[in-house]
């Protein structure tokens, strides 16, 4: 689900806490040293996620924040700021030349950088978190 959350929204608020749970406490935080990614540049987004204000020659920056059921993609799109939230049911990852997130027919490919590279710790915690919530016993956690 994709929400405007420049200003406070109260169905995001909601809405996230219903698919995939609140936000971890300050300590959990520090426990698992972070759960927010740095920043990731956006080579294109489905038609769906796409602002009906875009921009398309601007670059677009998006950052992932973990939570215990799922995932929320943060990006901007001029002045305003959009969340995306997916449970980690739906959540695949594709990694060949550029990175994506896929969930229910909808993507968001980042360009493979500078930024990437820093994120791939990151990126690793995500899917062993994923790995554990839906107690995939066939993978080597």
């Amino acid at each position: 689900m994709l929400f405007n959350t420049t200003y406070k929204n109260i169905d995001y608020s909601k809405e996230s806490d219903l698919l995939v749970g609140p936000p971890f406490s300050f300590f959990n935080k520090i426990k698992m040293r972070g759960v927010g990614s740095s920043r990731l540049i956006i080579e294109e987004l489905s038609a769906q996620l796409q602002p009906k204000n875009s921009r398309s020659n601007a670059i677009s920056y998006a950052n992932i924040e973990l939570r215990d059921k799922g995932v929320i993609v943060h990006f901007g799109n001029k002045l305003d700021r959009y969340s995306w939230i997916v449970p980690y049911y739906r959540l695949v990852t594709y990694s060949n030349k550029r990175f994506s997130i896929h969930s229910n027919g909808h993507f968001i490919k980042f360009k493979k950088n500078r930024n990437y590279r820093n994120n791939k710790k990151f990126i690793a915690k995500m899917m062993d978190m994923k790995i554990r919530h839906l107690k995939l016993g066939y993978y080597d956690v």
